[in-house]
């Protein structure tokens, strides 16, 4: 596993306008599990570019849904860096980083083997994973794991004026 660290790391997320009042938490993923954490564990899913960030709200549909976008500043001290992608330097499990974990979850109700990526990573003490996008060619992505950032690592959304809603009264 190779490890790195961010510092002042820019990213960006296309949140459901109405839960844009915690864009942080990790919850959402948290409820119904993602590529690289199962359920139960807090993690935001974010791009490196804006680019990725919209194409994968986006996912399979030709027509975007509304989404409110938000760029973080993040710092964190250890993560997994898988941004070139498996060779035979990787536990042969990283194979499985890009396995249809929706389908294999919702559909076959079959834990996918890249929730074990997620669980490998926490072990090692890393708090998230730099992972290629598989919806945006050239893209670059990145998971924290909420829970596992401690007092070394920075996960802020960028909101200088205070532009984001604060909770659902924010929404008419």
């Amino acid at each position: 596993m190779i490890l790195t660290s961010l510092a002042d790391q820019p990213a960006y997320r296309v949140h459901v306008p109405r839960w844009a009042i915690a864009p942080t938490s990790g919850a959402g993923s948290a409820q119904h599990g993602g590529r690289l954490n199962r359920i139960g564990v807090s993690a935001l899913y974010l791009a490196l570019d804006e680019q990725t960030a919209l194409t994968e709200y986006r996912q399979l549909s030709t027509l975007m849904p509304p989404g409110l976008i938000v760029s973080y500043i993040v710092e964190l001290a250890s993560v997994v860096d898988f941004r070139q992608g498996y060779s035979a330097d990787w536990d042969s499990l990283w194979q499985e980083m890009s396995c249809d974990w929706r389908r294999q979850w919702f559909n076959e109700r079959v834990e996918p083997p890249s929730w074990l990526l997620g669980d490998l990573a926490m072990e090692a003490g890393a708090s998230g994973i730099l992972f290629p996008s598989m919806a945006h060619r050239g893209g670059v992505n990145l998971v924290v794991y909420t829970d596992a950032l401690d007092a070394q690592d920075r996960l802020e959304a960028y909101d200088p004026d205070g532009r984001l809603p604060v909770d659902q009264t924010s929404w008419p």
